[in-house]
């Protein structure tokens, strides 16, 4: 039994690529949850460097590639 390279290629690329959104998108929603307690906070500091985190896993989440895993 053969399997096709490409179409199996082809599939974890846009596997590969959904996880990627799917784990950009939580880290913006953390950075976005962690600056509203900023906000309610009476000590923020924290929390901003917290939420910064996020934002730049969320922007480093698409400079990845499978070579890196």
């Amino acid at each position: 039994m053969t399997i096709a390279t490409d179409q199996n290629s082809a599939e974890f690329q846009r596997g590969w690529e959904a996880a990627l959104q799917a784990a950009r998108a939580w880290h913006e929603a953390q950075a976005k949850k962690v600056i509203v307690q900023a906000r309610r906070s009476r000590f923020p500091k924290n929390l901003e460097r917290e939420a910064e985190v996020h934002r730049h896993s969320a922007d480093m989440m698409m400079t990845l590639s499978p070579d890196d895993v």
